[in-house]
């Protein structure tokens, strides 16, 4: 990317389906190699690897029409913020995703703690007349252009389209110390956190060995006034 591109203006567009390969592409070179779980557990230590469940999951929540991103006047992808809507009492994507046997275990380890931050959480039980809510599943910013107020404007952007649908909470799972922090700068506040350290398997092994400052995961929410 050229360095001129830091500083160049972006306008805030919707996420279609006829851009999915070019999202895929970007969440590949910015997102998933440098996510701690990703790295922990090796997902793609491989040259050239990719993770198709990875992706698939995160493509799922495209077809809402919900998710947003950033875009140079030339069209370059400067960020993106995916959103799924999540209502009461419906089947997660994410044990939908364990039960179906996910083929990859390394993948499948990182859904199953997104399942379980899922349960502990209970977003709905502390929250009992909310019907429905705005989950950001993924939150990326290109990284030569990070500390430009992108994230910020994404995040934004999702506020201001969740309460035009009448969504009365957004919810966003940190599985990064840095992306806790800047959500909590946006106002979110925790209402779950799973230590790294604490998280082990059924033989008493702990799961995620990530790298510092990544020493759990929490679940954040912006209630709004709708």
């Amino acid at each position: 990317m050229d360095d001129k591109l830091k500083s160049t203006p972006y306008t805030i567009i919707p996420i279609t389906n006829d851009v999915k390969d070019r999202v895929v592409n970007f969440l590949r070179k910015f997102f998933f190699r440098d996510e701690p779980l990703n790295m922990a557990v090796g997902l793609l230590d491989e040259p050239n690897a990719n993770c198709t469940e990875l992706e698939e999951y995160c493509l799922a929540c495209i077809p809402n029409g919900m998710s947003i991103m950033a875009v140079s006047p030339s069209g370059y992808i400067l960020g993106m913020c995916l959103n799924e809507i999540k209502i009461r009492d419906q089947k997660e994507n994410n044990d939908s995703k364990i039960n179906d046997e996910c083929a990859n275990p390394k993948c499948k380890k990182i859904l199953q703690l997104l399942a379980t931050m899922n349960k502990c959480s209970d977003v709905f039980g502390h929250f009992p007349t909310a019907e429905k809510l705005l989950e950001i599943v993924i939150l990326s910013v290109d990284e030569s252009c990070r500390g430009q107020g992108i994230c910020k404007t994404l995040v934004e952007k999702t506020k201001e389209m969740a309460i035009q649908k009448n969504f009365p909470l957004i919810k966003v799972d940190c599985t990064s110390h840095f992306s806790a922090k800047a959500v909590s700068r946006l106002g979110f506040h925790c209402i779950y956190t799973i230590s790294y350290m604490d998280y082990v398997d059924s033989e008493g092994n702990r799961v995620f060995k990530t790298k510092s400052p990544h020493s759990s995961a929490k679940t954040f929410v912006l209630p709004l006034n709708v």
